[in-house]
């Protein structure tokens, strides 16, 4: 997808009135293609991975379900009776082995190489052993101390008997990042594509607010998220999703609440996602703003706000010194610098979450988390990742601000900031014109 044409669907979804669906963001009439399996390419990309990371394999491991990272990466159809452990051994160099059920042995269809079978836990252990013999190192859906819960999809017992068997177990949190993660550049385009639809959608519901209220009829969080998805669906945004917190409810992350009233001098935070039609290669975007509904924003919310929107610039900024230079940068680096800045203004006590989480095909990705708080995330930042940089502070029962924009790292030092020019203040939707 080229940079003309996502500037030409961009600039359609802004000058049409009505904000009709961008033709390329209507799902197909059918349901979505079953994965295609374990590509070639793919294989070879972990492969490739593996030698550079001096591993002797990848072990995927799974009962019940119990590991969709292994069914994304190894492109299998999750739907489909699998209830029997199987385990797939992606070795550094030559051909995957397969370990399956005797009465599931369709559970790994779609992976090359060999597949072997078991019924009992002997021959089970037998042929597994068999498998792993001569590997030293392998890496499994595993984090020591639980430091990246995302990836530790492996259970404790797993780990023991492939560690008796003889390999070392090793977590596999850099290989999902590098496989998961990276994003192609029609992907990227995607993601830009569905962030800047929702700061448009952002800007839309806060006007529709402050114009109720001057139509002296006030909305509800529900009303107003009833109007948020409607305006993102006729953008041609899907699993789109909007957080509306008023008030005392914008200090809750989560919020749920519906009957918050967004009445004169209410705070407004908007917490909207989504993304660009449904297929494969649509990638959401996640931003977050706020909103003052009075003429004059109160000093305290000033002040509040001005100390997130510099700890997510800080975040931004050693972004954007390290990666132009090729220095490494961790989630964990990223985070502190963010979180820093909002201890040195004594609101320490008032952060309740991590800077930021991965993007990828999920909104809430397996790559690389900005947590140095919840988590502990020292892996690397990689080039064709996204990810959010969401500072807040929380006054509990009182107000909380939040400023959420997406950052993308790529190729040759760019980063990019998505969603439109990151908010410096929080605007009175009520003050006179100038």
């Amino acid at each position: 997808m080229s940079a003309l044409f996502v500037a030409a669907m961009i600039a359609q979804a802004t000058t049409t009135p009505t904000a009709t669906p961008i033709p390329t963001a209507t799902p197909p009439a059918s349901a979505p293609a079953a994965p295609a399996g374990l590509a070639p390419e793919q294989l070879a990309r972990i492969q490739a991975a593996l030698q550079q990371q001096k591993l002797d394999g990848w072990l995927f491991y799974d009962f019940r379900g119990s590991d969709p990272i292994a069914y994304r990466v190894l492109g299998l159809d999750p739907r489909g009776i699998r209830t029997r452990r199987w385990y797939c051994f992606v070795p550094a160099r030559g051909q995957p082995q397969k370990l399956v059920h005797a009465i599931e042995p369709h559970a790994l269809e779609g992976v090359p190489g060999p597949a072997a079978t078991y019924a009992s836990w002997r021959v089970r252990d037998r042929e597994l052993g068999r498998i792993l013999r001569g590997a030293r190192r392998v890496a499994m859906q595993y984090s020591p101390r639980n430091e990246i819960p995302t990836v530790s999809r492996v259970d404790a017992g797993a780990v023991e008997l492939v560690r008796a068997m003889g390999p070392e177990v090793v977590s596999s949190a850099e290989l999902v990042a590098q496989i998961g993660s990276v994003l192609t550049s029609e992907e990227l385009a995607s993601q830009a594509i569905a962030a800047e639809l929702l700061a448009q959608a952002q800007e839309a519901t806060a006007q529709e607010a402050a114009r109720r209220l001057r139509a002296g009829q006030p909305a509800t969080e529900r009303e107003l998220g009833e109007f948020a998805r409607q305006r993102m669906a006729e953008q041609g945004l899907a699993e789109a999703g909007a957080i509306v917190a008023v008030d005392a409810h914008s200090a809750d992350p989560h919020s749920e609440a519906q009957d918050g009233i967004a009445g004169r001098n209410s705070l407004l935070l908007l917490d909207f996602t989504g993304r660009l039609g449904t297929g494969p290669h649509a990638i959401q975007g996640d931003l977050t703003r706020v909103y003052f509904l009075g003429e004059r924003v109160p000093d305290e919310i000033q002040r509040v706000a001005a100390v997130v929107f510099q700890a997510r610039d800080a975040a931004l900024d050693l972004l954007r010194q390290r990666w132009p230079a090729t220095r490494p940068v961790t989630g964990a680096d990223v985070d502190r610098a963010a979180r820093e800045v909002i201890e040195r203004a004594g609101f320490g006590e008032q952060i309740l979450h991590r800077t930021g989480h991965s993007i990828d095909v999920r909104v809430h990705g397996d790559g690389v988390n900005n947590d140095d708080f919840e988590t502990r995330d020292s892996r690397r930042h990689l080039a064709g990742t996204c990810s959010s940089v969401e500072p807040g502070i929380y006054l509990g029962n009182r107000f909380g601000i939040r400023s959420e924009v997406d950052v993308c790292l790529l190729e040759g030092g760019r980063v990019e900031v998505r969603g439109g020019e990151p908010q410096r203040s929080v605007p009175a939707l009520l003050a006179p014109p100038p």
